[in-house]
């Protein structure tokens, strides 16, 4: 993954290179020439069909960079394999496309870089870089660069100095958060943070930080090797990287003469003086046993102490990565379960949601039936006023609506049945709904302990914690209006005839019994689960 994204910094740069009109496109007849230098670069068996398929003329028209990245994904980035192709001719060849737009000297007319530490540079930008396009480096690593750079030519600026060169280009980057890579080049060609020191020193101080971050060297030199077959000694640049030690004719590296591979079975050993050679050791391998000699004692010293602490470094980034791992396992569990706990919330709001509509639906049709039975009071009021006109009418009368209001009543108690039945479904979704709660906190105050790496020797403190369960109010019941009709026909009917009072009785006493009980709103929480 980290090669991949590697690989991607500079064929943006080669990308944006060849979009000449600045429009975010590129035409195919170029990414097809950049594809196929690409294969070539990588080592990528060449695919003529895919290719050809892929860029074929139609009347699309130039393609974007989210046009190209499936064909880049699948095609090419896919089938890179590490160690297969040397990085370093496949940054050249994506420098050589954008350094051709792009790159300018100095304002002043002088070039303090040569293009060789120019595109080592822009290589060491790529490196520290932040993952979001267009790529810039944020002031802190820009410092870091200088200081290393400057580091190496001895020389060491003051921190008010390093911060008012800064200064100077934060108004240009400050739009975007940082420097880009032509900025950070401008910075050096200017010569405003080298005081003075000449090209060639520059130059050396670039490529031993290059080589450093980018090629992995931990340590290079020249030493006495002895051969393998004719038995002489010749002296030869080594240079020690973590995977293996390399040789070359000279310091320029550009003969490669051998490569010792250095693995877990790998050691180095110290041999005495013989056949004239002094300050010998030997590289032994699974395969081969690998003489040397260094100009004295301190650089073997330097040589041998090399090998033994990079192997120290390999060991504890190797644990380093176990822990690592270990600590991704845990988290990726730990958010799967608090998931699984975010879906129960919200299945359980979901059901309290279903249940209020529910409850809503029933209290709509209480107050229906409520209005119905004050329709039937006015019109019973009605006929007892007609009664004293007509009693005979009035006897009929009041016997009829005597039986509707006696249904309307059963129905009214039918009806509050079911909003009881309705209340104790809210209540225990709302039960359900304060335990999911709970859980989802818990799980949080866990991930967050796992978020904060454990030290060397530090002790982890046990606490205790307890969560107070979230408590939904409790619905609001309305009064019942019958209740009210019927306090207020027994104070109009304190005189009335005995027929009016055993009818009015039996609706006075359907009202009590029908009254519902006020709910608590509190409730037990279940215990948090174990730590």
């Amino acid at each position: 993954m980290a090669l991949r994204k590697e690989l991607l910094k500079s064929i943006w740069y080669a990308f944006t290179a060849l979009d000449v009109e600045k429009s975010g496109k590129v035409s195919k007849s170029q990414l097809k020439v950049l594809s196929h230098n690409l294969y070539t670069v990588l080592h990528i068996p060449h695919d003529p069909v895919a290719l050809e398929e892929h860029f074929r003329d139609d009347d699309d028209g130039p393609v974007s960079s989210q046009g190209y990245m499936p064909y880049l994904n699948k095609y090419i980035l896919d089938k890179v394999e590490e160690g297969a192709f040397v990085k370093e001719n496949f940054d050249e060849l994506c420098w050589t496309l954008t350094a051709k737009k792009n790159y300018q000297a100095a304002s002043n007319g002088n070039r303090m870089l040569s293009n060789q530490d120019a595109f080592r540079l822009w290589c060491l930008f790529n490196f520290l870089s932040e993952d979001k396009y267009p790529l810039i480096m944020v002031p802190d690593e820009v410092e870091y660069l200088v200081k290393k750079v400057l580091s190496s030519m001895s020389l060491e600026l003051g921190l008010g100095e390093l911060e008012e060169l800064l200064a100077q280009e934060a108004q240009a980057a400050q739009a975007a958060g940082g420097l880009s890579v032509w900025q950070f080049l401008e910075l050096f060609n200017s010569g405003r943070c080298l005081r003075g020191v000449g090209q060639d020193a520059l130059s050396m101080a670039i490529h031993e930080v290059y080589q450093e971050l980018i090629q992995d060297v931990l340590k290079q030199g020249y030493l006495w090797k002895r051969g393998h077959l004719r038995r002489n000694w010749t002296e030869r640049w080594f240079q020690l990287q973590p995977s293996c030690l390399c040789y070359f004719g000279s310091e320029d590296c550009k003969e490669k003469r051998g490569t010792i591979p250095l693995d877990s079975q790998c050691c180095v050993e110290v041999l005495p003086d013989r056949e004239g050679k002094r300050c010998m050791f030997c590289v032994k391998t699974a395969n081969r046993t690998y003489e040397m000699s260094a100009s004295d004692t301190r650089q073997r010293q330097e040589w041998t102490a090399a090998r033994a602490t990079m192997q120290a470094e390999m060991e504890l980034k190797e644990e380093e990565a176990a822990r690592q791992r270990q600590r991704i396992q845990e988290l990726e569990e730990m958010q799967e379960r608090l998931q699984e706990a975010l879906q129960l919330e919200v299945k359980a709001r979901r059901d309290e949601e279903a249940v209020r509509l529910a409850q809503t639906r029933l209290l709509e049709e209480e107050e229906e039936k409520l209005k119905q039975l004050l329709q039937l009071k006015e019109k019973q009021e009605r006929y007892i006023e007609r009664a004293q006109q007509e009693k005979q009418e009035l006897q009929q009368e009041m016997a009829l609506q005597s039986r509707s209001l006696q249904q309307a009543q059963e129905q009214l108690e039918e009806v509050r049945q079911n909003r009881q039945r309705a209340d104790e479904d809210v209540e225990a979704a709302q039960r359900k709904l304060r335990q999911a709660s709970t859980n989802v906190k818990h799980w949080n105050v866990q991930m967050n302990r796992l978020m904060h790496p454990i030290s060397p020797g530090d002790k982890r403190r046990v606490t205790s914690s307890s969560f107070t369960g979230f408590q939904p109010p409790v619905l609001a019941r309305r009064d019942s209006s019958l209740k009210c009709l019927t306090r207020w026909g027994s104070q109009r009917n304190r005189t009335p005839s005995p027929n009016s009072s055993e009818q009015q009785k039996p609706l006075n006493d359907r009202d009590k019994t029908a009254a519902p009980a006020p709910t608590s709103q509190e409730e037990n929480l279940g215990p948090a689960p174990e730590n």
